[in-house]
């Protein structure tokens, strides 16, 4: 790994908002859920919630799918799972919804931690996400459409929300906490050797500082020698 790439890790790493997430309902096009993963990793979005939908997800093949290695992405089987988890974790859920209740977007303050809620371009956030969320956020429109495709709304909504953080120097720290990101600097900096561990069950071995791994011939031969 070369000194550069490792330090763009390190930068990727520190800009990371670890209160900040999204959650997918239904959203059932892989070029829409691509689009979405680039935003978030773009913004500084850990990780993203997807509620898987009923009848599948359509296959795409594009190169935003290159994207899923930095972003962490946890599959739900309902909505309802999807928002219980990141409400225990401290989020406020606001949902991407056309209704009276929403609000011009750039009218919150997403300085707190905040799940954006994002529904399918025909039907919007299910009835059950709709009934769970904290509030509601419209992007005004002066056309005859009435709303933006679902990638493209998430991208105008996340530029406002790191946009309202970079103001509040929330990108001037590195905000993951230790564990997260030691290991996330590890899967990123070491992607073969960390998918041998997690398959394994095994603990990641150390790094030194330039990404590569502390004395790996005496790492193997101890793994070899575990699993004789």
């Amino acid at each position: 790994m070369t000194p550069e790439r490792y330090a763009t890790i390190r930068r990727v790493l520190d800009y990371r908002q670890p209160d900040l997430t999204v959650i997918t309902d239904e959203v059932h096009k892989g070029r829409n859920l691509s689009a979405i993963v680039r935003t978030c990793d773009a913004v500084g979005i850990p990780r993203l919630h997807c509620v898987e939908p009923r009848k599948g997800y359509r296959a795409y093949r594009g190169t935003a799918l290159g994207s899923h290695k930095w972003v962490d992405t946890r599959l739900h089987n309902s909505i309802g799972a999807a928002v219980e988890e990141v409400r225990a974790q401290g989020f406020r859920v606001v949902a991407a919804n056309l209704s009276e209740r929403a609000v011009d977007y750039r009218q919150l303050d997403y300085t707190q931690p905040t799940a954006l809620l994002l529904g399918t371009e025909k039907e919007g956030v299910s009835p059950e996400g709709l009934e769970m969320a904290d509030a509601e956020v419209i992007i005004p429109m002066v056309g005859m459409v009435e709303s933006f495709n679902v990638s493209v709304a998430a991208a105008i909504i996340l530029t406002e929300v790191r946009y309202q953080r970079q103001q509040a120097g929330l990108y001037d720290q590195s905000r993951l906490d230790q564990e997260e990101y030691q290991r996330l600097l590890f899967r990123w900096c070491q992607p073969v050797v960390s998918a041998y561990c997690d398959e394994r069950g095994l603990d990641y071995p150390p790094l030194d500082d330039e990404g590569e791994i502390v004395n790996p011939s005496g790492w193997y031969q101890q793994v070899r020698a575990e699993k004789g």
